[in-house]
């Protein structure tokens, strides 16, 4: 069965909201987004780099990947680059997000418990 594809004019929009998941997946992405939504205000790239223990030109290249990608802004004060969220709902899809990754583990553990109630199985010879 070929893979259908929506006309042209909406496939820019399926690019963009593809390289917006893009751009959130990266564990390193994720915790600073997490640290952005815990500030509330603009935090310096010092802040972040204290809170997350990435190498200064790792965190540097994650952070102008979620520039690019539009999920964080940056703002320069005298030698200090501060970041913040975007916007808004940003946080929202992280809570999301970690609700949906809560939910999943749970059914697993739930999955688990199943096993361990299953009889004991016996070697055979």
């Amino acid at each position: 069965m070929p893979d259908r594809f929506p006309a042209d004019r909406q496939r820019p929009l399926y690019e963009i909201k593809a390289n917006l998941f893009k751009a959130l997946a990266h564990p390193a992405r994720i915790r600073v987004l997490e640290i952005l939504c815990a500030a509330g205000d603009p935090t310096p790239v010092s802040d972040i780099l204290a809170d997350t223990g990435i190498e200064p030109t790792l965190l540097s290249q994650h952070l102008a990947v979620l520039k690019r990608h539009h999920v964080v802004t940056a703002r320069r004060t005298g030698n200090a680059v501060h970041y913040e969220l975007a916007h808004p709902l940003v946080a929202e899809l992280l809570v999301i997000a970690r609700t949906f990754l809560a939910d999943t583990l749970a059914g697993q553990r739930d999955q688990l418990s199943s096993l361990d109630a299953l009889p004991p199985l016996e070697k055979r010879p």
